[in-house]
């Protein structure tokens, strides 16, 4: 298949806020390889024009995403400068964003490859609560497995909590808490174990799998573990907040770009 024309279409979906069909149904055959090269070529091409990763996301981890996409495998995606977000933001660069809740781990060491828990635990700075913004650059999200991650994982954008905690300041961390709410109504509660049972564990996968392309999370990176509850649709004028207890809180307001200003 055309890596570079899959990519390009992708880009151009993004910029003009028009979703495409599905690469899947566009291509008689794609891998889960071709679908990585669509994406790192898309990475490759905003780092050329200026952009730098900042840290790398984890999907499809819990069972409540899983179901609501049919998609069974984790998959994960890069989160650049340009998509980290202050708490307001402007609703119209996304096409059919949705968010999510979840723990990110920010980290002091590299690991890179062949890597274990204990691992993860030595090279983990801190942990923070977390609000992922997803879309799909597809249309009506008719994803399967091999869009979602040339899509580079359907991720759009993180919002961080203020709250910094050490992993030797968790007493568990499969059993974290979290309480979403919408527009001052709680709409949804979950707990850390969610994510493939412990949110380490999507790390230790993540490290593994994305050696397979020669990267290496870097001291400074930060990880998004995945979702710990359902993704939710927002509109205009929404406020979102997460309470993960004890780690803190994180909150997003959406609005358009001339009341932002």
């Amino acid at each position: 298949m055309d890596i570079q024309a899959a990519a390009r279409a992708l880009q151009e979906a993004e910029r003009t806020k028009q979703p495409i069909a599905p690469l899947t149904d566009t291509y008689e055959v794609i891998s889960a390889d071709d679908a990585y090269r669509i994406q790192l070529a898309q990475i490759a091409e905003k780092q050329t024009n200026g952009d730098r990763v900042k840290g790398l996301k984890i999907g499809l981890t819990s069972k409540a995403m899983q179901d609501m996409l049919g998609v069974y495998t984790p998959d994960y995606g890069f989160i650049l400068e340009s998509m980290v977000f202050e708490r307001t933001i402007d609703v119209d660069r996304f096409i059919q964003p949705k968010v999510e809740f979840e723990l990110a781990f920010v980290f002091k060491q590299a690991l890179a490859g062949n890597v274990t828990v204990t691992d993860v635990i030595a090279a983990v700075d801190y942990v923070v609560p977390a609000i992922e913004v997803i879309d799909s650059r597809i249309a009506d999200w008719r994803i399967k497995f091999e869009d979602t991650v040339a899509d580079n994982g359907s991720s759009a954008g993180a919002v961080f909590g203020d709250t910094k905690t050490k992993l030797e300041d968790i007493a568990d961390i499969t059993a974290i808490p979290m309480t979403a709410s919408k527009n001052g109504e709680v709409f949804d509660t979950a707990t850390s174990a969610a994510v493939l049972g412990n949110p380490l564990e999507a790390v230790v996968w993540l490290a593994n799998a994305v050696n397979q392309y020669g990267i290496t999370i870097e001291p400074g990176m930060f990880v998004l573990s995945g979702a710990v509850s359902k993704a939710v649709p927002f509109i205009a004028g929404d406020v979102f907040e997460a309470d993960f207890g004890a780690l803190g809180k994180v909150s997003a307001t959406f609005l358009q770009k001339a009341v932002i200003q």
